[in-house]
């Protein structure tokens, strides 16, 4: 009887190993994702970046940043000259103590982001310029440009003391990088930031802006794999089912309260379901059984490691200055067309009856865990009866500028009684936090 030797072996393996490749490359094309080969006109940037982000990680492997973080840390600029371009790092320390808090180590970083594969470009149906790049679909390189990287690093620091104090907020985490090709004279900033919808099986993905001119997108055929990320319209007649509800509603009225803070607009809740298996569902699920569940990533870790809350999932007291005053919050309930005056983000949570939600609220507290079971994942994947949830907010470098409100006054005009979306941050801030109360139950 014959065996097969070493190079048989080693042979039906790369066998193996492009048939596979084959078949997620045909997967990818069905989901919007289009492999970046060497006849792409992307192949020789998505390959300096590839090895830029390597290189910039080593760099952090082989000097880890202190436990501490200084103000030097939130200025560093680390250029790494490579043979046909450089790349600069802004605030690596910073970013890589928010990365370690989200029970990602270095390695896995590099490994999901510099892996032998070919980036993927994937076609959005947002109105940006901004271009998409991912590699393993954990994590999204997303070109951007220099103004909003400016105010993007001019807020860095309130930025992290805001994931500290709220260790499940929704705002996106990210990491920056320049990269400058001299033989061409250009610069590209891009940020690398996760992906709220990883992963993607059997998911329906909408990008909410809490407003109607423009927010419809034509859904993909019935049977289609294409992944179509749909607008607020599509979402009519639909409710987010959660246990967990009144969390979901003081969390994202704290994180958009924190964006009206900076003067930004238009942003977007990312918001996606998947049906729950069978198995996994359970009408009487309580908080306890979600937590036997779920694994634990790094608990009672915080983005920056002063004060932070010590239980997943708990939302520290904001400061009074945080607070909506009377005159500034307008939320409707569902049972009143009038508009009754919220106090503050925690006057969302009262639907439900006082007693009842803020037991609820105390539970979640406690024990929420932001894990899908069985998968290391720091974004917030919450299970209802019925669907599991992905819940993120991107997009957070609008700023309300001058023209900004000119194209708000014109918007005015040509769209007489109808919701858009640019208004100033305080409408925007109140009018995402109405639109969630209405479409969760």
């Amino acid at each position: 009887m014959s065996t097969a030797g070493p190079g048989m072996l080693s042979h039906q393996q790369r066998s193996m190993k492009r048939r596979r490749w084959g078949g997620l490359r045909q997967q990818w094309k069905l989901l919007g994702l289009f492999e970046i080969d060497q006849q792409h006109e992307f192949y020789s940037l998505t390959c300096m970046m590839k090895e830029g982000l390597a290189a910039a990680i080593q760099n952090t492997i082989d000097d880890p940043p202190a436990n501490e973080l200084t103000d030097e840390d939130f200025r560093l600029e680390v250029t790494q000259i490579h043979k046909d371009f450089t790349m600069e790092t802004f605030a690596g320390p910073v970013f890589a103590t928010l990365r370690g808090s989200l029970g990602m180590t270095e390695q896995e970083y590099q490994q999901s982001l510099c892996s032998e594969n070919c980036y993927l470009q994937f076609i959005s149906n947002s109105k940006s310029k901004a271009d998409f790049f991912l590699n393993d679909k954990r994590f999204f390189l997303k070109t951007q440009n220099k103004r909003e990287i400016k105010f993007l690093l001019g807020n860095l620091k309130i930025y992290m003391e805001h994931l500290r104090k709220y260790p499940h907020s929704l705002l996106v985490k990210f990491l920056v990088h320049r990269i400058q090709i001299p033989q061409r004279r250009k610069q590209k900033f891009f940020i690398v930031m996760q992906s709220v919808f990883y992963p993607d099986d059997r998911i329906n993905a909408y990008d909410i802006k809490g407003c109607e001119v423009s927010r419809w997108t034509e859904p993909a055929p019935e049977g289609s794999h294409i992944i179509v990320v749909l607008k607020d319209l599509n979402f009519e007649g639909q409710f987010i089912t959660l246990q967990q509800r009144s969390w979901l509603l003081r969390q994202v009225e704290i994180d958009t309260h924190f964006l009206r803070q900076l003067n930004v607009l238009d942003y977007s809740l990312l918001l996606a379901h998947q049906p729950l298996h069978h198995d996994e569902r359970h009408q009487g699920l309580s908080f306890a059984t979600l937590i036997v569940r779920a694994k634990s990533v790094n608990p009672g870790s915080s983005p920056i490691h002063m004060n932070a809350a010590t239980v997943p999932g708990a939302v520290v007291d904001e400061d009074p200055a945080l607070s909506l005053s009377e005159t500034d919050s307008g939320l409707k309930t569902p049972h009143s067309q009038a508009a009754s005056r919220s106090s503050s983000p925690r006057t969302c949570a009262k639907d439900a009856g006082p007693a009842s939600a803020e037991a609820e609220l105390q539970d979640f507290q406690a024990q929420n865990r932001r894990l899908l079971p069985n998968l290391k994942n720091p974004l917030h994947i919450i299970d209802g009866p019925e669907q599991r949830y992905f819940v993120g907010i991107i997009d957070i470098f609008t700023v309300y500028s001058f023209k900004k409100r000119l194209e708000h006054l014109w918007k005015r005009l040509r769209h007489p009684g109808r919701s858009f979306s640019t208004v100033s941050p305080q409408t925007y801030c109140l009018r995402l936090c109405q639109w969630v109360q209405d479409h969760t139950k």
